[in-house]
Order: structure tokens, then sequence, then C-alpha cells
């Protein structure tokens, strides 16, 4: 059984497909652009699909980039280990190097200070997920060739 409820106007629908197709591109670029978020435009872009296009929703789910991310946050409010690190030093570093040699006011410093502990104590707040097998690299060549 689906669990995607389709908006019943096609109007809305489109409208819907076309608002999470678009956060699905902020959500990526968030990953490479320090202060634009990435969970809450994956997240909103997984609300629109699953009112609107199964197939959507399940590409979202599914994407071998941010798929396990998506899921893991919406099912269970929780994230890797890896996913904590990662996202916590990606920030930490973009943070020290804007403040430090972009940005010369000291109270957009301190914005910067008060995003980046916000972010890091939601982070810190979600739930680990521990994985009992991790898939390592060649489990995940072998999914990509039978992909392909």
């Amino acid at each position: 059984m689906s669990a995607v409820r389709s908006a019943s106007h096609p109007l809305v629908r489109n409208l819907l497909i076309a608002v999470g197709v678009v956060c699905v591109g902020l959500g990526f670029a968030g990953v490479f652009v320090p202060l634009l978020p990435t969970t809450p435009f994956l997240l909103l872009a997984a609300a629109c699909f699953i009112r609107s296009s199964e197939r959507f929703y399940t590409w979202l789910t599914t994407n071998r980039f941010v798929g396990s991310y998506v899921r893991n946050y919406m099912e269970h409010r929780a994230t890797t280990i890896a996913t904590k690190v990662a996202s916590l030093s990606m920030l930490w570093i973009c943070l020290v190097c804007t403040g430090v040699f972009f940005i010369e006011s000291w109270s957009i410093r301190a914005l910067l200070l008060v995003v980046g502990v916000g972010v890091t104590v939601h982070l810190v707040s979600l739930r680990t997920i521990r994985r009992e097998n991790p898939v390592g690299a060649t489990e995940m060549l072998d999914a990509w060739k039978e992909r392909t």
C-alpha cells in the first residue's frame, strides 16, 4: 500500500511537485553553501511529494545520496554518527573561514556563532542511529553495478 496521498486537484498536484523540485534543488545546494539548510528543504520536498507524486517521493527517499538521510529523519528523527560528524565539521569549517576571512563586522560574526551553536544543538539532540552491519565500499560498488 502506498504512503502517497495524491492531491485531488491537478493544479494543486502540479504546484506541489514544482515546490518539491525547487526544495530538492535548494537542499542539494545546502550541502555546499554554508548557512543554507539542507534538512528543512529535503523534508519539505518529501512532504510535497508525499501529497503529489509517488514516483518523486520514491525517488527522493531511495536516492543514493540523501535517501537514507531523509528516511531516517522522517521515520526516526535520527541520523547516523557519520552524518553528524560530517555536518558539524563542514558547518564549523565554513563558519570559521567565513568569519575570519570574509566578515569584518563583529555583530555578523556573533550572528554566525549563534546560528552555528543552534544548528549544533539541533544535530546533537537528534538520536544517533548505530548500524550493526555498516555498508562497506565493496557492497556500495556492487549495489551501484546492479543499478546500471
